[in-house]
């Protein structure tokens, strides 16, 4: 694919993140009507949820219909070019009336996240990179922190309900035994965003699904920090570990987490 094909899918993403977004905050503003269910332990459904999703399958393949698009709600199939979509990230927080939350659009081409678009509608930030375009907060460049110890670090960490609190408090007390502060805010794509644009120093879940993530990790990688290999395996289906990291602090920090960095480039 060409660096203008890039551009364009990029273009277009970002254009279809900003009108998911605009939906969302409606939806959101609306408290009377807001109506939420539970797919699972702490798994928030609510009816935007699928709503938002449809409008960006729609908008996304009547531009790009040779692509195919895997959606949280509703699925979808796999290829070498293929939209992976969290239709709202934080639904908890949407639910609940939190103001943060967002849109997370992917794009993997050939087994690699190439294009991230992230939408925060109510704070209005607009995160986007592709791979070897460099990551943007509302436009302007961004990067990760110049962190160099954990003792001065925070981190955000979360808990995946459905893996072992015993791993997740065992990694807790390693790294707050280092010095780091932690928090949690909700929202797995943008706590990987912010570690893109330097907010905080790293983020860790023992798992997460790829559209939770893929958009948050091209843009970490995109603004010079380091990530695991989420894709590893089934990743893309199945969902792995994640782990995005300032570069200052990232041998440390993976070594205390046991999870494996990609390589430099």
């Amino acid at each position: 694919m060409t660096i203008e094909s890039l551009q364009e899918r990029l273009q277009v993403a970002c254009a279809v993140a900003r009108e998911a977004g605009a939906l969302q905050k409606r939806r959101f503003l609306d408290r009377e009507s807001m109506i939420f269910k539970f797919k699972g332990p702490q798994d928030y459904i609510t009816a935007t949820d699928g709503e938002v999703e449809k409008l960006v399958r729609n908008r996304l393949l009547e531009a790009f219909p040779g692509d195919t698009f895997l959606g949280e709600e509703d699925g979808g199939r796999v290829s070498g070019q293929t939209w992976v979509v969290d239709p709202i990230d934080g639904t908890s927080n949407f639910a609940r009336g939190i103001p943060h939350f967002c849109v997370s659009i992917a794009f993997v081409l050939e087994g690699v996240a190439s294009i991230g678009a992230i939408y925060q509608p109510i704070l209005d930030e607009l995160f986007a990179a592709a791979k070897g375009l460099g990551a943007t907060l509302n436009g302007e460049p961004i990067k990760v922190s110049s962190t160099t110890s954990l003792d001065k670090s925070l981190l955000e960490v979360g808990r995946a309900s459905r893996q072992p609190q015993a791993v997740y408090l065992a990694m807790l007390d390693k790294v707050m035994n280092a010095g780091a502060a932690i928090r949690g805010a909700g929202s797995g794509a943008l706590a990987v965003s912010n570690v893109a644009a330097g907010r905080v120093d790293a983020c860790f879940e023992t798992h997460m699904y790829s559209w939770d993530c893929l958009a948050g990790l091209v843009l970490v990688e995109e603004a010079g920090g380091r990530v695991n290999d989420f894709l590893a395996g089934d990743g893309l289906l199945k969902g792995n570990p994640i782990f995005a990291v300032a570069p200052g602090i990232a041998d440390e920090l993976a070594a205390l987490v046991d999870v494996p960095l990609l390589p430099l480039a």
